[in-house]
């Protein structure tokens, strides 16, 4: 970098061109220089005098230096002198007095010039006098004025800024202190109070530098710290914290430079268009993913440990602001702890590096005093301390195995303390199996958290399953929960679930053998550890049959009932299942999956309690929903035989399948509406498993089911299920649950709409043709391959395929369309989307209504892989 040629150019060779191409230059040298190595530090400082030199060039092109009484002055992160590729340049404009007219088309040009150079410019031109009223009023303001730095012009100017920004009525620290704390607050509650994220912003997320930037701030405001040493000067940043806060900003620098060198428009987000890219950058290898999780779980790591910092130096600065340095007077607990008002305290220095099983008798003390929120500073920094020297694992030493297991039994611990515990790194510090998984994430659209976060998350909804409050939103785990005998193997199991990512292999399988050995060490029963590591080696079990299974057969719920074996293991595993999926993604649990799990969950109990020797008998069940329908017709004015003669004409499948209130609902329809020869579309009115039910009679045709589907696609539909039945005379008696984009059930204005436009493309006969349409953006990143299987089952009648996709748009059309062109008939389809992948279950037989053959499978498992990949992005 030559910031002389900078300061020497001439009047003549400052052009818009000229300039463009200098820092296009500079910006590709830096960007070489990052890639080669160089450190991160210095490039942020060089760009910064670098945009000095450029500034105070073009302020003397322009003559500015001859005023007398002004200032260019950097102001925010320009203030700082930290300058990424594509940071904002913040400046500020300063006079004693206003302007003269004449200079005010200067000022103009001057910033042009910059927007022109494509500088991302913030600019404001402000008197002495008006800096000092907006930034009284505005908190922003006053932030960027307090680390502001002048660039050039006058000395005097900017000093005198300084003296009414340093006046004791201009922000006192205590409300600045107040006033940033509930900014913070407010910053992460846009990001649900969590840092790990899918796309994370390396500025803004909770633990990113935002929370740096905010120690600096009341710092600087409060004891005139101008940076980060200074703060150990006065006692509240230990030299030990000082590096780590430098260690962790230096490596989300290397984050956000990596970043930015790769985008065109300035962006904090990591988002997953760059991700691969930034690790790339950044020097980590590994195969397929690898990078990218290695990277981020060193990111993840990043902003725990300044989280932790943030909050314990923040409790330090309300002490020294609020409370004038004053101690809350202690209440005593025990010969270890004491309270000091919210927060819990060790009453002698050393504590846990003379006894480390006593940092678990600290969470004890929480468990049982609700109103203790947290850890005081000095404790914390004893903990940080010890947690870092400790030569074994918390859960090597006996009595500390007490001690945990005296935890998971106590009723509250749910309530707050392994929130804590996580937080703080106990977890960490007792279980070797959770060091592994801390900011451990997987590069895909299910797993919105780390592991690490997904369980404390699992474990907090579990604990919401004791209140009634959230009885209509988890109606079956409010009822079961309080009847557990034992909870805390539930909540062990819950620790143990997904322990085993990130190592390779079948991470229900290590966990499992892991939770066994850890149940064993802790003393528990054989029974008691044989049930928590069948559920976690299980966790996933009554999920995929709920969604991936034909649950309605009774044949499944038979074999399902079997591998839960009684009604204790079917009672823990549905709370497990529930905390887990509400725990993935806050999107993820709705009215769908309630209705399913729900279904699958009474329907094994009722045949665990008949007895898995006595298994359901689908003639009774035929018989029960016949009868129990044609009484309600009956009462409702139907002529018995007329409703027999109806029924006569459907195959035993249909009455199986379907519920005698949806028996009701179509023989009503088409009794009442169908006229001879033409299409019957209902939908109804009320919520069917959290979507709306379409349900389609007319004469059978070719490619139904695809036109059908087509549309719903073409209309941005959801489809959850399908079923799809013949009667003895050809007429289709065809079901689809399917809600709107925001899984929404469809609002009762849509419905004639929708039965119009079905109606008219199955009477148009023809295939409707695939809407095209453009891949969503969290799609296009990621890469699924087309994998379809052919799943056994006990009879004969039918051919199940499973299918494992890229959940693009058209998807089920497309299959749809695939099987029309084969003659291949499709009687029943489960819809389940993971994240970015689609894993949907058909029903289907051959043209002559057999199971499918080997070399049908075949061309079709063919033709299918061809299809979608016509769909996937390029």
């Amino acid at each position: 970098m030559d910031l002389l040629s900078i300061q020497q150019l001439s009047d003549n060779e400052i052009s818009i061109a000229g300039l463009k191409q200098r820092l296009a230059d500079f910006s590709e040298q830096q960007k070489q220089q990052f890639l080669a190595g160089y450190s991160v530090i210095d490039l942020v400082a060089e760009r910064s005098l670098y945009m000095d030199a450029l500034l105070a060039r073009l302020w003397q092109h322009y003559h500015f230096d001859s005023i007398e009484g002004i200032s260019l002055v950097a102001v925010g992160g320009y203030g700082r002198q930290e300058l990424h590729p594509l940071s904002d340049i913040d400046i500020l404009i300063l006079s004693k007095r206003p302007l003269k007219k004449e200079w005010i088309p200067k000022v103009s040009e001057f910033v042009t010039l910059l927007w022109d150079l494509r500088l991302e410019v913030g600019h404001s031109v402000r008197t002495l006098k008006e800096c000092y009223s907006v930034a009284k009023e505005d908190l922003t303001v006053a932030t960027n004025l307090l680390e502001s730095r002048l660039i050039c012009g006058s000395q005097d100017c900017y000093a005198q800024l300084n003296q009414l920004l340093n006046k004791k009525d201009f922000w006192p620290s205590e409300v600045f202190y107040k006033a940033k704390l509930e900014e913070q607050k407010e910053r992460h509650a846009r990001y649900h109070d969590t840092g790990y994220n899918l796309e994370p912003d390396i500025k803004s997320s909770p633990g990113g530098l935002r929370d740096i930037h905010t120690l600096s701030w009341v710092a600087r405001c409060h004891f005139g710290a101008t940076c980060l040493i200074e703060m150990s000067q006065h006692g509240f940043l230990t030299d030990a914290e000082y590096r780590e806060l430098q260690e962790c900003q230096n490596f989300l620098w290397q984050i956000r430079f990596a970043l930015h060198i790769e985008l065109k428009r300035y962006d904090n987000r990591l988002s997953f268009a760059y991700q691969a890219k930034v690790a790339e950058n950044l020097g980590f290898t590994g195969e397929r993913n690898q990078p990218v999780e290695r990277m981020m779980k060193e990111f993840y790591r990043t902003l725990r440990r300044i989280t932790e910092l943030n909050k314990m130096l923040l409790k330090l600065f309300d002490q020294a602001i609020i409370n004038k340095g004053k101690l809350t007077p202690a209440e005593i607990l025990d010969d270890d702890f004491q309270r000091r008002g919210h927060l819990i305290e060790a009453r002698k220095p050393a504590l846990f590096q003379a006894r480390p099983e006593t940092i678990l008798d600290m969470f004890i003390h929480i468990t049982n005093d609700a109103s203790i929120t947290g850890v005081s500073p000095p404790t914390l920094r004893q903990l940080r301390t010890a947690r870092r020297r400790l030569n074994k694992f918390l859960h090597d030493i006996p009595v500390a195995r007490e001690k945990f297991l005296q935890l998971v039994r106590h009723p509250n611990v749910l309530s707050n303390a392994f929130r804590l515990m996580h937080q703080h790194g106990v977890l960490a510090a007792y279980l070797p199996q959770w060091s592994q998984i801390v900011g451990q994430m997987q590069f895909d659209l299910f797993h919105v958290y780390t592991v690490d976060e997904h369980t404390i998350r699992l474990l907090k909804h579990i604990h919401s399953f004791s209140f009634a409050k959230n009885h209509e939103r988890n109606p079956i785990c409010c009822e079961v929960l309080p009847r557990i005998q034992k909870p805390e193997l539930l909540i062990i199991a819950a620790i143990f679930h997904d322990i085993g990512k990130g190592r390779g292999g079948d991470h229900s399988e290590i966990g499992e053998g892991e939770a066994l050995q850890f149940c064993t060490e802790l003393g528990l029963s054989k029974a008691e550890a044989k049930l928590v590591a069948w559920l976690v080696k299980n966790h996933l079990m009554m999920s995929v049959t709920a969604q991936k299974r034909d649950i309605q057969d009774p044949e499944v719920i038979t074999e399902f009932a079997k591998k839960v074996r009684n009604e204790e293991y079917l009672e823990f595993l549905v709370c497990l299942t529930v905390a887990d999926i509400c725990a993935t993604n806050p999107e993820f649990w709705n009215s769908w999956k309630r209705s399913l799990l729900s279904e699958l969950f009474y329907s094994t109990q009722r045949a665990l309690r008949r007895g898995l020797e006595h298994p359901a008998d689908a003639r009774e069940r035929i018989r029960h929903n016949q009868q129990q329908a044609s009484l309600i017709l009956q009462a409702r004015g139907f002529d018995k035989k007329e409703v027999d003669l109806l029924w006569q004409r459907f195959k035993a499948d249909y009455f199986l399948r379907h519920t005698h209130q949806q028996l009701v609902w179509h023989t009503e329809g088409i009794l009442q509406k169908h006229q001879q020869g033409e299409t019957l579309i209902l939908a109804s009115p009320t919520t069917t498993r959290g979507g709306t039910e379409v349900f389609v009679y007319t004469k059978d045709q070719p490619v139904l089911f695809a036109s059908i589907v087509a549309e719903l696609d073409r209309r941005n539909y959801n489809i959850h299920d399908a079923q799809v039945m013949v009667s003895r005379d050809g007429y289709v008696l065809d079901t689809f649950i399917i809600s709107d984009q925001n899984n929404k059930p469809l609002g009762i204005d849509c419905h004639e709409r929708l039965a119009n436009q079905l109606r008219l493309i199955i009477n148009d006969g023809r295939l409707t043709k695939i809407k095209t349409r453009r891949t969503p953006r969290n799609l296009v990143h990621f890469k699924v391959k087309t994998i379809t299987e052919f799943v056994e089952t006990k009879n004969n009648k039918h051919t199940m395929m499973e299918l494992v996709a890229l959940d693009t748009p058209g998807l089920l059309a497309s299959v749809g369309a695939t099987f029309a062109e084969f003659g291949i008939h499709l009687h029943a389809a489960k819809i389940t989307t993971i994240g970015e992948r689609a894993e949907d279950l058909f029903i289907i037989t051959s043209p002559e209504y057999l199971p499918l053959n080997d070399d049908l499978k075949q061309q079709l498992c063919n033709k299918l892989e061809i299809n979608l990949t016509k769909l996937a992005p390029n």
